[in-house]
């Protein structure tokens, strides 16, 4: 019977050689990772736009913060489904000609470095409206990923407003909240109270596992996260005035708005990440909506885009910066929403890691 044996390779001293770490063992090494650490969110104002116009500018921000996760707002990409006919919130629409090379257009940005490393998933509107995204490293492997705020399979919020991704240790909720509106009508003031009551819902009745909320949450809390305090809280359109006080004032910013969104906060047991670490007012730098830069919003800035954390997370908050600047919208890559990021520190007791997986 023969044997084989491997030759052991020794170096000059006679010692025996280290393996040296192929690619392979480094893909396994990112394998492994359960845990997103890093994680940036931006309302595109229509992602196709972006990719045609800002692209170069977007990607080199992803390949210098590397985030582990991208929310994506406002994608504004129809979803799959020929006219008439029943629609794929989770796809693409293709069916047209012009249908077709749009999407060959994003699709080509999204398979090109860096973005070629993440997974994608769609929630997207019948029309050029609304609509989330979320990317995800490939090295993570998400336990469930929903597009809805009861978690069914199958069931897209409408106009795609929701991806809300499982981790091993905690859950992300990527979500682009319905404005406000200005009048009290269905599609105004009556949609903006159902969805706070059902997000209140949520956070409350899903508290097994930490909670990563992101995205645009077309609110700003208190008086520091807008530039002009009394500019918007005297806002009208068109002269209308509601017949509730607390709804006066710019969408995002009336009473009604910020007492809601104020008790989510308290009863969901969640920390504003950012700030959680900028405890005072920054004109230049603390805002992610601007106002156009011509006409009577020209300098008017509102804090509206997020990253709200469970109470278990915070003392993990490394950082959380806004990316634009200046009231000529520098860092908001043609959008009028800047980018968001939040890094959090590793996990460093794992026994809460196995408690967290035991709840779940």
């Amino acid at each position: 019977m023969k044997r084989f044996f491997k030759v052991v390779e020794k170096d000059s001293d006679g010692s025996a050689k280290k393996p040296r770490e192929t690619e392979n063992d480094a893909e396994n090494e990112e394998n492994k990772k359960k845990e997103p650490l890093k994680f940036m969110t931006w309302n595109a104002n229509s992602f196709l736009l972006r990719v045609k116009n800002n692209w170069p500018d977007f990607t080199n921000l992803i390949t210098t913060f590397d985030p582990d996760v991208i929310a994506i707002q406002e994608v504004r990409m129809p979803a799959a489904g020929a006219k008439g006919a029943s629609k794929v919130p989770g796809e693409i629409k293709d069916d047209t000609s012009a249908a077709r090379e749009e999407k060959k257009v994003l699709m080509r940005a999204l398979s090109a470095p860096p973005f070629g490393n993440y997974h994608v998933w769609w929630s997207l509107a019948d029309s050029k409206y609304a609509g989330t995204a979320l990317l995800v490293k490939k090295c993570f492997k998400p336990k469930s990923v929903v597009f809805n705020l009861d978690k069914l399979a199958s069931k897209h919020e409408p106009d795609g407003r929701v991806v809300l991704v499982e981790f091993e240790t905690l859950r992300l909720l990527n979500t682009y909240v319905p404005n406000n509106g200005w009048k009290e009508e269905a599609n105004s003031f009556q949609r903006r109270r159902k969805w706070d009551k059902r997000i209140l819902e949520f956070v409350t009745q899903n508290s097994d596992k930490p909670l990563i909320w992101c995205g645009d949450l077309n609110v700003s809390h208190e008086e520091i996260d807008v530039s002009h305090p009394e500019f918007f809280s005297a806002a009208k359109l068109n002269g209308y005035i509601p017949p509730n006080k607390e709804d006066c004032g710019q969408p995002g910013f009336t009473l009604a708005e910020r007492r809601r969104f104020g008790t989510i906060l308290r009863e969901g047991k969640l920390v504003d990440a950012y700030r959680f670490l900028h405890k005072d007012k920054d004109m230049e730098r603390g805002f992610s909506w601007s106002g156009n830069p011509v006409g009577r919003y020209r300098g008017k800035r509102m804090r509206i885009d997020y990253f709200l954390v469970s109470e278990s997370l915070k003392e993990r908050i490394v950082a959380c910066e806004i990316h634009g600047h200046g009231i000529e919208l520098e860092g908001f890559y043609g959008s009028d929403h800047c980018p968001v990021t939040l890094e959090l520190s590793p996990s460093s007791d794992p026994q809460n890691e196995d408690a967290t997986k035991q709840l779940s």
